[in-house]
């Protein structure tokens, strides 16, 4: 009897061992009748209970985790290769795991299904069906196809998913409008795949599960505004992406899906891999565009947008890997079907990546709308620890600390910049009642002197600065005489300092930093070395 078992092949799945799992696999079946296949799909992103292993049986695909090599043997002898239930480790259906059964899976509803590398199994989960659509409207020689898959993108409300949250239509229809300033007219879609924010892992996943989503929606987009050469700008220690990227790319290329006439429909799409210079500011779409010229990663003045002069100076869509994966969805289901999911100017869907001190960590893809609250307990289970939660960081390393009195906050863009958050990449950071919020807060002047790129002065200086005030409020507060006035100036020195980077910033990497420094001063004063609160220092807005 033919039987089909899946191992996850993806980043976290391999960091808990499922090669050596696949390898035990392999050894305790080797001497069986039964003919067993092992296929090395992508997670479904339950990273708590990787490495998962599957078996598909009649009712559907049975799932047992976390599964380790010593399991192996008594999987086996207790009815894995039947989805037997008798095993500690028996999870039941996949599809019906609480965790994944309450998402609603849009851009990720392929992932841990298929195998990442075979074409065959894309299509068949309707891979290619937005492309299709889009080559449909595509009227060679005119401009009425293009602006007719740009128009889908603006109806469809998607806006840019790697943190700043730009309508994706708008600047689709930029480029579309921008000519070139040479003679070929060339134009090219640039992937950000450059993903630094701590705690996020989303479009690791999407390459590593369902690379060709992605290659689909650089294929659309290059179709929609005339340009027909693409580059994934790869995060250098995302090398099992890569891999699984190259692979996926060579695949498209033979069966006709990039090249030249692609499915005999005379349009063209070149696509490359490029590895990161390993910076957090090449995440910043000027900066990610001066590394790919092969220059240093220095951010760029703006004006002219890149969208006007980009890469080699010419029109060029920058998005992210979610932005760019959600396109075959809304192309192929339709701009309106993406709009019914969502609140406010918040549309469609946004794969929330949860970590830190969690007990269930992984990646949960929701409809903007649901609460940090509902997400922390519903999927979370509470802390890893077991010590009650004292604060959630959002958005990555720049994002806010919030305090449990914000956690009911409604996850959408302009709930969260009501609170002076962001909502970032959808990276979710919790922290127990141990941790130490003023590290927290040096930790994010720290960072900032670790991953300026130096190009402009509040950033590079404010953020040294930002650290020697900090240290000096805490050997300040150690000391009993005169400490309150030091630890008031001090403050009031922070906070300055702060302001200057916002208003002086060339980009986000300066403007940001203050954010999560200036959460933990309103939110955690009496965690915080010094506030305004027990100073009477300048108000912090």
């Amino acid at each position: 009897m033919a039987i089909t078992l899946f191992v996850p092949r993806d980043t976290s799945a391999l960091s808990m061992g499922a090669d050596d799992v696949v390898q035990a696999l392999k050894f305790q079946c080797q001497d069986l009748t039964d003919d067993v296949t092992i296929v090395r799909n992508g997670s479904r992103g339950l990273f708590y209970l990787e490495p998962l292993v599957e078996v598909l049986t009649p009712k559907g695909r049975v799932a047992y985790g976390p599964v380790q090599i010593e399991d192996v043997e008594s999987l086996l002898a207790q009815g894995l290769l039947n989805g037997n239930s008798d095993h500690p480790l028996y999870l039941g259906l996949t599809e019906e795991i609480p965790y994944l059964a309450k998402q609603q899976r849009l851009t990720f509803s392929r992932a841990g299904i298929i195998d990442p590398i075979n074409i065959n199994d894309y299509i068949e989960h309707e891979g290619f069906s937005g492309l299709s659509k889009a080559l449909a409207m595509f009227e060679q020689g005119s401009d009425n196809g293009q602006q007719k898959i740009v128009d889908e993108i603006k109806t469809s409300g998607l806006r840019g998913r790697g943190g700043a949250a730009f309508p994706t239509g708008i600047k689709w229809q930029t480029v579309l409008d921008a000519k070139s300033t040479s003679e070929a007219q060339q134009k090219y879609i640039v992937c950000n795949a450059d993903e630094g924010d701590s705690g996020t892992f989303s479009d690791r996943l999407l390459m590593e599960a369902d690379p060709f989503s992605l290659i689909e929606g650089m294929i659309i987009a290059g179709l929609a505004v005339g340009a027909n050469q693409g580059y994934i700008y790869l995060r250098s220690e995302y090398p099992q992406a890569n891999i699984i990227l190259e692979q996926a790319i060579n695949t498209a290329y033979q069966q006709n899906f990039l090249g030249n006439n692609i499915q005999q429909s005379g349009q063209k799409f070149d696509l490359e891999v490029r590895i990161g210079a390993g910076a957090y500011i090449c995440g910043e779409e000027t900066s990610l565009l001066e590394s790919l010229e092969g220059k240093r990663g220095l951010v760029r003045a703006k004006p002219p947008l890149p969208a006007i002069e980009g890469l080699f100076g010419q029109p060029t869509i920058v998005n992210n890997v979610i932005s760019l994966a959600t396109i075959p969805t809304i192309l192929a289901q339709g701009a309106q079907y993406y709009q019914d999911f969502g609140v406010g100017r918040s549309r469609g869907t946004l794969p929330f990546q949860l970590a830190g001190n969690i007990k269930q960590g992984g990646l949960v893809e929701l409809a903007f709308g649901t609460t940090l609250a509902e997400l922390i307990n519903d999927f979370g289970a509470g802390s890893y620890s077991g010590v009650p939660l004292k604060a959630i960081q959002v958005g990555g390393p720049l994002g806010a600390y919030l305090p449990e009195n914000q956690w009911a906050t409604e996850l959408d863009y302009e709930a969260f910049a009501k609170i002076d958050a962001v909502l970032g990449h959808g990276g979710i950071v919790a922290f127990d009642d141990t941790v130490d919020m003023t590290a927290q807060a040096r930790f994010a002047m720290e960072f900032c002197v670790a991953e300026s790129c130096g190009k402009c002065t509040p950033c590079r200086i404010g953020s040294v600065r930002g650290v020697e005030v900090i240290n000096k409020m805490t050997k300040a507060q150690q000391q009993s005489e005169n400490s309150a006035e030091e630890l008031a100036e001090l403050n009031t020195l922070l906070v300055d300092l702060c302001d200057t980077m916002v208003d002086g910033s060339l980009c986000a990497m300066g403007g940001m930093t203050p954010i999560p420094v200036r959460s933990i001063m309103n939110h955690f004063s009496d965690d915080f070395v010094a506030t305004a609160d027990k100073f009477n220092a300048k108000e912090i807005n």
